[in-house]
């Protein structure tokens, strides 16, 4: 074993090269600090457990509508029902959730926003949640809610909604008090507040479902069961697997209840209802796999080069330390004696750059959560911990054996004899040539597989800045609009809207208002029916499309391309109106030979319990909804007035300046209108734009930082053979000179060594490149 007299020898020795040493352990740092930060979020994202209890059992219940191409569908209470009974051999328990966000006034009348969760009474001791203060639910919680009619039970009817708060809103709002447990809230009509969760308590979906993942409050959902609105869906579902029961068996039974769905179910039927269970974990990530563990890859790439490169320092170093090895093997050292003393080298050096590289890494991943995509699960616990910090300690010390132990036999076997009969002092650089240039070319290979990987990124992410998303971001403004007077009627509703339209239109320097249902890339659409004549006869006919409800002047504001036809008028926006636009996608496919400006087709909605014919008075560029990088579906487009004047939530309105700059004057100017109205994500929509190619993005930033490290230490690596073989061909090239070579003639000599060994890590590189692609 090296001993502490080994340790001390070493740092004498490595005092006296400081060239060698402070590049060593750079070249350490670097990549054991990109490596660890790497882990760092792989070890938050994909390999620690989620927090909750026997997390390995817990599934997600996806609804899929596979005929209109609709995956990970809402449930409804039936079908909720359904599944918690039917599939009752194979899943401990099935909870349900639905999540949103709302204005919460305060005794100062001023509103906050507030997320909250409506769950099924189990859905704590599913997924073994703690309650620091309080009770939790109980079934009696959830009881359905008597007919309003009255009628036996009807007192159940008065009864207000039990909620479980957050321990973060619960310190936020009420001081930690716990005197407010048996109390009622100033919102959600009165509801009393039953105990307070333990502190750090998440909702895991994956992202692209958007749910909030940690509500404020909790409120307890009285469900119904109620075959005749099977299609009235709002759940998402968590499920635990029962002791023993493997994922197979599970589905089994949860395809025996999709069967029996859409049995009974028409809709289900034509649809091709199936309930598909998915590990929780493995979908949790499923979409932030594919980039983490290509950005592990190149990390592991860059730590093989660092190895490489330092390895090939130190053979330099050990053949330029030949005489004195050889005489201390004379004077009686060992061989392990000369082999501990090299490695006692190679762990200082790697201790020094694994202890830097820890540093690195903690300012990396700063780094990181600046540039990480806003949809990579689990974000918030990216940090160093000592899980981490042994990867750091374990990539050193594997770092350490790579590079050391090679050049430590190499160097512990001197010929002794030669080496002191050597003339020069560079005697011992014309030995081990071949490992050194076998170290290069693989250098220059693994930095070249980078590289290409770092291209084919950026083509991507370019390809990506390319796309239109079908309106133009640039000077707008988008936010959300909660609250405000209460507006029941439909007067009053239509009014309220006009108001707020109005008070927007005077603010100086906007151009335009509008508000939507929903706005693109920034909130969830759902999916409707629609069908042209043959859907009458046969439902199996009809497709999903995006059904979005905007105010007229909606495509003049977020100038969505008009193609065909007109867009809304004042006129069309009442609720007996007929009159929709629709996308190119759903006009190609609805009618692929003839213009679509005119023509009808069925939409079923839940204005009308039937199916109602619609005419279609223009046609817009698709929008992309959720992702730049997925067209989504096609998209029909109803007045706001179609549905009888709901309250938009989503506002968005054009500026002539910096969109960003309005803020401020917006949230004044409807505060002034209304005071009880809140404003939240006044953001400009390029933001939003820049978020929906936030994950390219990121990877692509980190491979190129990756490449340009890697293609750094290759040029070090190559400069450091290329600097020996010029030392040990002095007297060559003395003697070449002085029979007539040129310098050109000795520059191309000593590059075209260095060309060959390029080339040859290039072709190496091409077919990693083309295998690993």
């Amino acid at each position: 074993m090296t001993s502490l007299r080994d340790f001390r020898y070493a740092a004498r020795t490595l005092r006296k090269s400081p060239a060698f040493t402070v590049t060593s352990i750079v070249t350490i740092a670097l990549a054991i600090g990109a490596s660890s930060a790497i882990f760092c979020v792989a070890n938050a994202v994909l390999l620690r457990p989620l927090p909750y209890d026997d997390a390995s059992r817990l599934v997600f219940p996806c609804a899929d509508l596979r005929t209109r191409n609709l995956p990970d569908f809402f449930f409804s209470n039936a079908d909720y029902f359904d599944l918690r009974a039917g599939a009752s051999s194979a899943l401990e328990d099935v909870a349900a959730v639905t999540t949103g966000r709302q204005a919460f006034p305060r005794e100062d009348g001023i509103r906050e926003p507030i997320s909250y969760a409506a769950v099924t009474p189990n859905l704590f001791r599913l997924l073994g949640a703690r309650i620091a203060f309080g009770r939790d639910f109980t079934e009696a919680d959830g009881a359905p809610e008597p007919p309003p009619n009255g009628g036996a039970g009807s007192q159940a009817a008065a009864a207000p909604p039990i909620v479980i708060l957050s321990y973060e809103f619960f310190e936020r709002r009420y001081g930690g008090k716990s005197s407010v447990l048996g109390k009622t809230m100033l919102s959600f009509g009165g509801p009393i507040i039953a105990g307070v969760l333990a502190p750090g308590f998440e909702l895991l979906f994956p992202p692209a479902l958007k749910m909030e993942r940690t509500p404020d409050v909790f409120y307890a959902s009285r469900l119904g069961y109620d075959a005749n609105l099977r299609t009235s869906v709002s759940l998402r579902l968590m499920a635990r697997l029962k002791k023993g029961t493997t994922l197979q068996a599970a589905q089994a039974t949860a395809d025996v209840v999709a069967a029996h769905a859409r049995q009974i179910e028409p809709i289900w039927r034509t649809a091709n209802y199936q309930i598909r269970l998915e590990p929780m974990h493995r979908y949790l990530v499923a979409e932030a796999r594919p980039a983490i563990l290509a950005l592990t890859g190149a990390v592991l790439f860059l730590l093989l080069i660092a190895c490489a490169n330092v390895a090939n320092l130190m053979l330099v170093r050990a053949l330029l330390r030949g005489r004195e090895l050889a005489v201390r093997t004379a004077m009686g050292a060992g061989r392990w004696r000369l082999v501990r003393q090299m490695l006692a080298e190679a762990l200082l050096l790697a201790a020094f750059g694994s202890a830097i590289g820890w540093g690195l890494a903690s300012l990396g991943i700063r780094a990181l959560l600046q540039i990480a995509p806003a949809n990579l699960p689990r974000l918030d616990s990216i940090a160093t911990d000592p899980s981490v910090f042994a990867y750091s300690a374990m990539a050193g010390l594997a770092a350490a054996a790579m590079f050391g132990i090679a050049p430590a036999l190499r160097a512990s076997r001197p010929n002794v004899a030669e080496v002191l009969r050597a003339a020069g002092r560079t005697g011992g650089l014309t030995r081990g040539a071949v490992l050194r240039n076998a170290v290069v070319i693989a250098e220059v290979a693994l930095s070249f597989v980078l590289l290409v990987g770092s291209g084919l990124m950026l083509r991507s992410f370019v390809a990506l800045v390319r796309i239109d998303p079908g309106f133009q971001p640039e000077g707008v403004l988008a936010f959300q609009m909660m609250g405000g007077r209460p507006a029941r009627t439909t007067p009053e509703r239509a009014a309220a809207i006009r108001a707020r339209w109005e008070r927007l239109r005077a603010v100086p320097g906007v151009t335009s208002v509008t508000a939507a249902s929903v706005l693109p890339l920034v909130d969830e659409f759902t999916a409707n029916r629609w069908g042209k004549e043959d859907a009458l006869g046969d439902a199996s006919k009809y497709q999903a499309a995006n059904l979005q409800a905007v105010l007229p002047g909606y495509f003049e504001t977020m100038r969505n391309p008009v193609l065909a036809g007109r867009t809304f008028t004042e006129e069309d926006n009442t609720p007996e109106t007929d009159s929709v636009v629709v996308d190119q996608v759903l006009a190609a496919k609805a009618f692929p030979y003839e213009s679509a400006v005119g023509k009808r087709i069925l939409l079923r909605t839940y204005r009308k319990p039937d199916p109602e014919w619609v005419r279609i008075v223009g046609v817009v560029a698709h929008q992309r909804e959720n992702s730049l990088t997925d067209p989504g579906r096609e998209e029909i487009f109803v007045t706001n007035g179609f549905f009888g004047y709901p309250l938009p939530q989503e506002w968005a309105l054009r500026t002539k300046g910096d969109p960003a700059k309005y803020a401020g004057i917006v949230r004044s100017a409807m505060s002034k209108l209304d005071r009880a109205l809140l404003l939240t994500e006044v953001l400009p929509m390029q933001t939003y734009v820049t978020r929906a190619g936030s994950g390219t993005r990121f990877s692509v930033v980190l491979i190129t930082v990756f490449a340009s490290i890697a293609a750094l230490l290759a040029a070090v690596g190559l400069y450091g053979v290329l600097s020996t073989v010029v030392r040990q061909r002095t007297a060559e090239i003395g003697v070449r000179m002085a029979v007539g070579a040129t310098p050109a003639r000795v520059f191309r000599l000593v590059v075209g060594h260095g060309m060959r060994l390029t080339g040859g890590g290039i072709a190496a590189g091409l077919l990693a490149a083309f295998a690993l692609t």
